[in-house]
């Protein structure tokens, strides 16, 4: 950072007429344009905006390059002129205690900065006035720092410095307004019943918090929230496209009391914390757009955690292309799903995507013409396109008995949770065996590994001949960031390591993850599915027995056509949609 030309600059706050002035000097801005701009009349409200914030709203397109001189670009132009670096601000990576710590809001906002980083002997402050530098002498001061200053997106600045003071004081007030309460919150403090303090849980600073939280979760595409107590503190932390991010850490009674606040909107018993719990909320997300979220509380060490899943609406209105289910592929699908009658499994581990995928095969099906029903544990996603029920352990309505009463509800098509036992697994046979379709899930590694699951559930192997129409299992990958992948030559013996012994020639080149504002430098954007779609054909079903060798059958359903979880990522590696390391990352080793 050149910090010598910096202090050279003059001591003072941009203005419009300069701010236009400096941008037709260096050729960013028509002559006419900075006069239109400069003679607009401004209502009240626009009196608080940046000046950069002013001529962005216009939606210019000038310089040599015809470029659209957005707030990214204008700020970009601004660090420049002040020969500081451009910052730009992920709030997943800052540590709001700390930073808040640093100023009071009103300092931040007098000046226009924000403290980005704490570290012990530097600060790492955000402008919107580069410069001004009144404020730097005092805050070396009462800090004991050295300060380094970036230049950031105005409209950012202002954004996080209200979100996250906001936040701050939110908690500050939910932890100094604790009450004294009798409920014991983790096992160390045994000692100490009666004298722990947890703050109300419908105390209006835990009330912002959590709509925070939740407005958050939604903004940063997370599809869960981990709330997760800790000796003398609380962990919150997203899963953001399969990979888990540390967002803040709360007081413990804070954290108590946010997951009480959330069990009350779940409509779940707030006194009990010794057992698991499930419920759901239905909100809205910022776009208006209803979101429902599924919660889940277990007992740990130091209290009770609770993990909330979001459910994204519109992944029922999307193709099995947007999936990634394409090709031969899909066409495999669609001729398991669309017999009369036989089971269908998809297999893979928790969170990648059968849910997803038995929806959306469902909304398929749903016609005016047939019976859709399913019994869930829990109802991921209420869906008005079929009918959905809930297993209740407590008064013996399992999967079992929840197949048996659909078995009298004159179904076409069920849809079963999972199959996790041998009373499930014989009712979904014989519900296949008298003429429906039942679709279902299994934890498996692998497709074929779901055969030698279903024969450890003491299924016979004559019916699983009857019944099984065929196994898909899958993954999601992240995929690479269009805005900022890099094409590279391909790595020979890493790509020899993704398809083993299969004869599929390496491309010349691949994609790797680079990283840029938009995947927040991670170098991936959401995420897409690969799957391993094993149909029963008669020459796989001579190798289903109660002795079932899986490896030869795993042989033989590659010989059919299967192609197996990596090599479905490899041809996503091909195609540029996701990186070696991102297929090697979720898919087992072959046979594992």
């Amino acid at each position: 950072m050149n910090k010598t030309s910096v202090r050279s600059s003059p001591v003072r706050g941009l203005d419009l007429g300069t701010t236009l002035k400096d941008l037709i000097s260096d050729g960013l801005l028509a002559q006419s344009d900075a006069a239109e701009i400069a003679s607009t009349q401004r209502n009240p409200s626009e009196a608080l905006l940046h000046p950069l914030e002013i001529i962005a709203a216009k939606q210019l397109v000038e310089g040599p390059n015809r470029q659209p001189l957005n707030l990214e670009i204008l700020s970009e132009w601004l660090a420049k002129k002040a020969c500081l670096p451009l910052a730009h601000i992920d709030p997943l990576r800052i540590n709001v205690p700390a930073v808040t710590g640093i100023m009071s809001f009103a300092y931040a906002q007098r000046y226009g900065i924000l403290c980005l980083k704490v570290s012990r002997d530097e600060l790492v402050i955000a402008t919107m006035q580069p410069f001004d530098r009144s404020w730097v002498e005092s805050l070396e001061q009462t800090s004991r720092r050295a300060i380094q200053t970036v230049v950031a997106n105005p409209a950012e600045i202002k954004k996080y410095t209200l979100e996250f003071y906001s936040l701050a004081k939110s908690v500050f007030g939910a932890g100094s307004s604790a009450s004294v309460g009798t409920g014991i919150a983790n096992f160390e403090q045994l000692l100490e019943v009666g004298k722990l303090k947890d703050a109300d849980a419908q105390d209006q600073h835990i009330v912002n918090i959590v709509d925070w939280l939740l407005q958050y979760a939604f903004e940063q595409r997370a599809s869960d929230i981990h709330l997760e107590p800790r000796r003398g503190k609380g962990k919150v932390r997203f899963r953001i496209d399969g990979v888990l991010h540390l967002v803040y850490e709360l007081p413990d009674n804070v954290m108590t009391a946010m997951i009480s606040r959330l069990k009350i909107l779940g409509r779940m018993n707030v006194a009990e914390k010794r057992r698991p719990q499930d419920g759901r909320i239905k909100t809205k997300a910022p776009n208006a757009q209803e979101v429902e979220l599924r919660l889940s509380t277990m007992p740990t060490a130091f209290g009770e955690k609770l993990v909330m899943r979001i459910f994204d609406p519109d992944v029922l209105l999307r193709s099995f292309t947007q999936l990634g289910l394409v090709a031969e592929d899909h066409a495999h699908w669609q001729s398991m799903i669309k017999r009369a009658h036989g089971i269908v499994l998809v297999t893979g581990p928790t969170g990648s995507g059968k849910t997803t995928s038995l929806y959306s095969s469902l909304k398929q099906l749903a016609t005016d013409s047939v019976n859709v029903s399913t019994v869930e544990d829990p109802i991921e996603m209420v869906v008005d396109s079929f009918n959905q029920s809930q297993i209740q352990p407590a008064i013996d309505f399992d999967f079992a008995a929840g197949i048996r009463t659909l078995m009298r509800q004159d179904p076409d098509i069920i849809m079963v949770g999972e199959i996790r036992d041998q009373a499930t697994a014989e009712m979904a046979v014989q519900a296949a065996l008298t003429g429906h379709l039942v679709l279902s899930t299994l934890h498996t590694n692998d497709a074929p590994t779901a055969i030698s699951r279903l024969l450890d559930l003491k299924l016979p192997a004559h019916l699983i001949k009857a019944t099984l129409n065929g196994v898909m299992a899958q993954r999601l990958v992240r995929s690479l960031c269009p805005d900022c992948r890099r094409e590279v030559a391909c790595d020979t013996d890493a790509w020899q390591e993704l398809v083993g012994s299969a004869a599929m020639p390496p491309p010349h080149n691949v994609y790797q993850p680079a990283g840029c504002l938009e995947c927040r430098n991670t170098g991936y954007l959401g995420r897409e599915g690969i799957y391993e779609i094993m149909p029963l054909t008669n020459a796989l079903l001579t190798y289903i027995s109660s002795e079932a060798d899986i490896q030869e059958i795993r042989q033989e359903a590659i010989s059919q056509g299967m192609k197996t979880l990596r090599i479905a990522g490899a041809e996503k590696v091909a195609a540029g949609i996701t990186s070696m390391e991102e297929v090697l990352r979720v898919t087992p080793e072959l046979g594992r």
